[in-house]
């Protein structure tokens, strides 16, 4: 009877780590989400700023070519 025991223990116990290792692995996901979204947003800002500035220069550009 001790053996029939043991063994339902260990395997609570298992189940138990594995659970509890489940729960920081999505946390860490859900965190990783949350940077691959905000530096998705600073990407999609920097190339707006990026098209913005460089409209004038091509602009200029285009001018020079013309004289």
């Amino acid at each position: 009877m001790l053996w029939p025991m043991l063994a339902l223990a260990l395997a609570f116990c298992g189940i138990a780590v594995l659970a509890v290792l489940s729960v920081r692995v999505y946390a860490e996901v859900r965190r990783l989400a949350r940077q691959v979204s905000a530096s998705s947003e600073r990407i999609t800002r920097a190339a707006e700023d990026l098209e913005r500035a460089s409209a004038p220069l091509g602009s200029h550009v285009d001018a020079l070519r013309r004289q």
